[in-house]
């Protein structure tokens, strides 16, 4: 079984390699996966049960404000949500950025063309969510700490059916550009990093953030809620 594991994680990890086409590089302290180092760190780490689902579903944003509504297609269809019809997928469905916003009651909360200009807030990205009968808790960074978002997204990442969504501010991590969203995929207690699974993927590629430097990085305002960023947790449980 754990050949297999092995086996299988190095044709994901190669498959992913070859989707992620970033053109800016990386500060220092942030760790690419894929490099030597990041794919070791996705083989040691134990909390990495998010990892496949979302990487089978993986998406880049399909506009620059769009980090929201890609990160949480990757959530719906990970979970397993019963998708809205998708025209173009004819008889078969499956969320995409455009479908998400099939509901009335979602586009109540965002507006595409309003997220077309100004993306989404972290409550946004929550409710949005729970229209879909995702259970979600959203999490402000200044209502939490990093231990309790270490332990929570730790155990989350470490069992199936649920999933970590997070809000943070790509200068706090040295990167370009302002509030994103993205998935996170792994954590490997030895080296205390999370596994961004980045969905602005001609921009950055997949990384490993330090704990404290992601919650550092969720611990900063949005200007346009005047609430501090953070984090989501989402699990889907259809009734029996």
């Amino acid at each position: 079984m754990k050949k297999s594991w092995l086996l299988l994680g190095v044709i994901v990890v190669i498959g992913l390699a070859g989707l992620a086409v970033a053109t800016l590089p990386l500060p220092q302290g942030l760790v690419a996966f894929d490099s030597p180092e990041g794919r070791a760190l996705l083989f040691r780490s134990t909390a990495n049960a998010d990892y496949f689902p979302l990487a089978e579903h993986f998406v880049t944003e399909e506009h620059l404000t769009y980090c929201g509504p890609a990160s949480m297609v990757m959530v719906l269809n990970g979970l397993g949500v019963p998708a809205p019809e998708t025209p173009e997928f004819g008889e078969y469905r499956y969320f995409t950025q455009d479908s998400l916003f099939a509901r009335a009651d979602v586009r109540e909360i965002a507006d595409p063309d309003a997220v077309s200009k100004n993306g989404m807030t972290l409550r946004e990205v929550g409710a949005a969510l729970g229209q879909y009968g995702v259970n979600v808790t959203v999490y402000h960074a200044d209502e939490s700490s990093l231990d309790e978002f270490r332990r929570l997204a730790a155990e989350n990442l470490a069992r199936e059916g649920d999933f970590i969504i997070v809000n943070y501010l790509r200068t706090a991590v040295g990167q370009v550009g302002g509030g994103h969203f993205s998935p996170v995929a792994a954590y490997d207690e030895e080296s205390d990093r999370f596994l961004i699974l980045d969905v602005a993927r001609y921009k950055y590629p997949p990384i490993w953030v330090p704990a404290e430097d992601l919650f550092s990085a969720m611990d900063t305002v949005d200007s346009d809620s005047g609430e501090r960023r953070g984090f989501i947790s989402a699990a889907f449980r259809p009734e029996e």
